[in-house]
C-alpha cells in the first residue's frame, strides 16, 4: 500500500524539531552540526534573527496578492539585484527548477523574436543538474533523471564535461542558441569550471552569437566567496538562474537577464501565481542585506580557506577513505574511496550532516555564517566518522 507521502525520497531516519545557526536539534534531543545547510539553502544558518524578523514583520502585514497587482517588496528586491549584478531585469520564481523552465523559455523566445524559431538548441554538459521538472531533466539528460519520463523535451545537445572539441563542434551548429552551464557543478560532484574555461566560453558564445546561460542555483549567493560564482572569472552571462541561498530557507528563486536576452518576454509570455510574493521577497531582501556586504564575503573566503586546509589534513589522515578535496569557497567536496553514502551514515553516528553527490563525492555545504570553531568541530566529527569506516573495513 502506498504511503500518504509519495515515496520519492530515501529519507534518513532523522526528524529535526528546531535549528539554531549551524546546529539542528533532533526530536530525541541530539544536536547535529549541519554541514549541509539544506543542500546549500540556509545561507545564514537556521532561524537567523534577521530573517525571522523580516518574515514575521511581513507576515503580520500581507502574505499574498498574486502578480495581478504591484508587489513593492518584489520591485525592491529586483532593483537590488539589478544594482548588484549584470542583470537589467528579474523574474521571481519559487525554486531552481522553475528558474530553469523560464531560462529555457527565454532562450526559445529570444530566437523566435529574431525570426529563427529553430535556432534555440541549448548545449549542456554531462554531470549537470538543473532541477527535476520537464525542461530541467531534459537539459541534464542523464539516465538517472530521465528514465521513464518520455517524451522528453527536445532541443538539448549534451556534451561531455571538459571536452573542448565537442564544445567547438556544438558551437559550429547554426541552430545552437545557447550554452547552459553551472560554474560549479553541485549534484555532479563539486566540479568547478576553471575561470579560464568560463572566460573562453563567454568569448566563444560572443563570437558565435549564442546566449550564455548560467545556473547559479547552488553555487550563487555568496557560496563561493563572491556574490555569484561567475564573478571570479570576470565575465557576465546573458541569463542566470538563482534559487536556494537567495531565500535563506524560504522558497524563492529568480531568473536574472540582460535587456537584450529578455526583451521578447512581454506581458503574457510567462507568469507565476506565487513567484515574488511579499513574504519571499521580504526575506530575500534581508538575505542580500547580509550576503552582499563585502565584509561578509571576505569572511566567507577566510573561512573557506581554513576549511579547505583542514579537509586536506583529513584526506591525509584517512587515505583509505578520502582521495582529494575540490570545490570553491564553502562549496567543497571530498572525493571518496568508499561510497559517499557510507560517510554520510558514519557522520550521523557522530552527529554531523553532509550530502552525497555524483563522482563519489561528499559535499560540504555549511551555512555561510558558520564560525571557525564550528568548522573545526565539523572536521573533527568527520575525522571520527572516517575512523569508524576504517575500523569496520579492518574488522
Amino acid at each position: 500500500m502506498i504511503p500518504s507521502l509519495l515515496p520519492t525520497y530515501n529519507r534518513a531516519p532523522l526528524a529535526f524539531e528546531r535549528g539554531e545557526g549551524s546546529w539542528l536539534v533532533e526530536r530525541d534531543g541530539r544536536r547535529f552540526l549541519d554541514l549541509a545547510a539544506g543542500i546549500a539553502v540556509n545561507a545564514l544558518g537556521h532561524a537567523p534573527p534577521a530573517l525571522v524578523a523580516a518574515l514575521t514583520e511581513q507576515a503580520g502585514r500581507l502574505w499574498h496578492t498574486s502578480n495581478l497587482y504591484e508587489v513593492p517588496q518584489q520591485r525592491a528586491l529586483a532593483d537590488r539585484l539589478v544594482e548588484l549584478t549584470f542583470a537589467d531585469t528579474v523574474f521571481f520564481t519559487n525554486s531552481g527548477t522553475e528558474s530553469c523552465e523560464l531560462a529555457v523559455k527565454m532562450v526559445g523566445r529570444y530566437w523566435h523574436a529574431k525570426g529563427d524559431p529553430e535556432g534555440g538548441k541549448i548545449a549542456t554538459f554531462e554531470g549537470s543538474f538543473h532541477g527535476r521538472s520537464s525542461a530541467a531533466i531534459a537539459a541534464a539528460g542523464s539516465e538517472k533523471l530521465t528514465a521513464g519520463f518520455a517524451p522528453l523535451l527536445p532541443g538539448f545537445v549534451h556534451l561531455p564535461w571538459g571536452d573542448h572539441d565537442a564544445l567547438e563542434a556544438a558551437l559550429a551548429d547554426p541552430e545552437l542558441g545557447a550554452v547552459l552551464v553551472e560554474p560549479v557543478q553541485g549534484e555532479g560532484g563539486i566540479r568547478p569550471l576553471p575561470d579560464v574555461c568560463l572566460k573562453g566560453l563567454r568569448a566563444a558564445c560572443d563570437e558565435k552569437g549564442v546566449l550564455l546561460v548560467l545556473d547559479e542555483v547552488q553555487c550563487g549567493v555568496g557560496r563561493t566567496g563572491r556574490l555569484f560564482a561567475h564573478e571570479w572569472a570576470g565575465i557576465a552571462p546573458d541569463i542566470m538562474m538563482v534559487a536556494k541561498g537567495i531565500g535563506g530557507g524560504f522558497p524563492l528563486g529568480a531568473v536574472l537577464a540582460t535587456e537584450a536576452a529578455a526583451a521578447p518576454m512581454t506581458a503574457g509570455s510567462h507568469g507565476s501565481t506565487y513567484g515574488g510574493n511579499p513574504l519571499g521577497c521580504a526575506v530575500g531582501l534581508a538575505v542580500l542585506e547580509h550576503v552582499a556586504d563585502p565584509a561578509f564575503l571576505d569572511a566567507v573566503r577566510r573561512k573557506a580557506a581554513a576549511l579547505r586546509q583542514r579537509l586536506e589534513g583529513l584526506v591525509a589522515a584517512h587515505p583509505e577513505v578520502f582521495e582529494s578535496v575540490r570545490g570553491s569557497g564553502l562549496m567543497l567536496g571530498l572525493r571518496c574511496r568508499v561510497a559517499p553514502a557510507d560517510v554520510v551514515q558514519a557522520g550521523y553516528a557522530e552527529d554531523v550532516l553532509t550530502v552525497p553527490a555524483a563522482d563519489n563525492v561528499l559535499r560540504i555545504l555549511p551555512a555561510l555564517t558558520i564560525s571557525a570553531e564550528e568548522l573545526a568541530e565539523g572536521v573533527a566529527r568527520l575525522d571520527r566518522a572516517a575512523a569508524r569506516i576504517a575500523a569496520t573495513a579492518a574488522a
